[in-house]
C-alpha cells in the first residue's frame, strides 16, 4: 500500500463531496487530529480504521486503493516536474512540498522536493516512515529531539533518520530560500488504530 496514493485519495473524494475534516470525523469516529494525520501521511491507518474512513465517506475500502496497483517497473521524470501537494499547514510554515515520483503507482519510497521560505517556524513532527533528506540550495537549520542544538546544513549535506523521531528544518539566520530533497520510505507497519 502507498500511503501517499491512499492519503490524497481520502483527501480527493472528502473534498470532492465537500466535506470538512470535522464531519468525516465524526463520521468515522476518529478525531480530526487522526483524520489530518492520515490525509497529510503521517500516520498509516489499519485496515479496520479504513474501512470506517471509507464507509464514512460512503465509498467500499476498495475505491480508496483505486490507483494504488504496482504499475510500470520504472518511470522517468524531472525534479522539475513534481506535482503539488496541499500538507498540512504548507502555506503557514512557508514549505511547498513537490511529489516527485507521483505517476509511479506501488512505489516503496516517496521522493519529494521541499521549497523553504520566510514563514512562521513549525513545531517538531514525526512520521512513522523513515526519512532521507539533502539540502540542495541555501541554508537550513536541522532539529532532531528539541530546539536546543540545531545543526546547520548546507548543499551537499544529508540526514537520514528512523521512523518516529521529533525534527524539523527552518531556514537558517540570513537565508530567505533554501531547496531540499526529501525521501520518505514506506511505513513499517500498521499501527493499531
Amino acid at each position: 500500500m502507498n500511503l501517499l496514493e491512499l492519503s490524497q485519495t481520502i483527501r480527493r473524494v472528502r473534498q470532492a463531496q465537500k466535506m470538512t475534516l470535522e464531519v468525516l470525523a465524526k463520521r468515522s469516529g476518529f478525531s480530526k487530529g487522526f483524520i489530518s494525520q492520515v490525509e497529510n501521511f503521517r500516520t498509516t491507518p489499519s485496515l479496520k480504521a479504513l474501512e470506517k474512513i471509507a464507509g464514512a465517506l460512503g465509498v467500499g475500502i476498495g475505491d480508496l486503493f483505486t490507483g494504488n496497483n504496482a504499475g510500470e517497473e520504472f518511470s522517468f521524470s524531472r525534479l522539475d516536474e513534481g506535482e503539488e501537494l496541499e500538507r498540512d499547514d504548507s502555506d503557514l510554515h512557508g514549505i511547498r512540498y513537490l511529489a516527485l515520483a507521483y505517476r509511479q503507482p506501488g512505489r516503496k519510497m516517496d521522493p519529494f522536493i521541499l521549497e523553504y521560505t520566510e514563514a512562521e517556524p513549525r513545531k517538531l513532527m514525526f512520521h512513522d516512515s523513515e526519512e532521507f533528506f539533502a539540502v540542495l540550495e541555501g541554508s537550513l537549520d536541522y532539529f532532531i529531539y528539541n530546539d536546543l542544538r540545531p545543526r546547520r546544513m548546507v548543499p551537499g549535506d544529508t540526514v537520514y533518520l528512523k521512523a518516529n523521531i521529533p525534527h524539523r528544518a527552518a531556514l537558517a539566520p540570513g537565508c530567505s530560500r533554501a531547496k531540499a530533497l526529501v525521501v520518505y520510505s514506506e511505513p513499517a507497519g500498521l499501527p493499531a488504530d
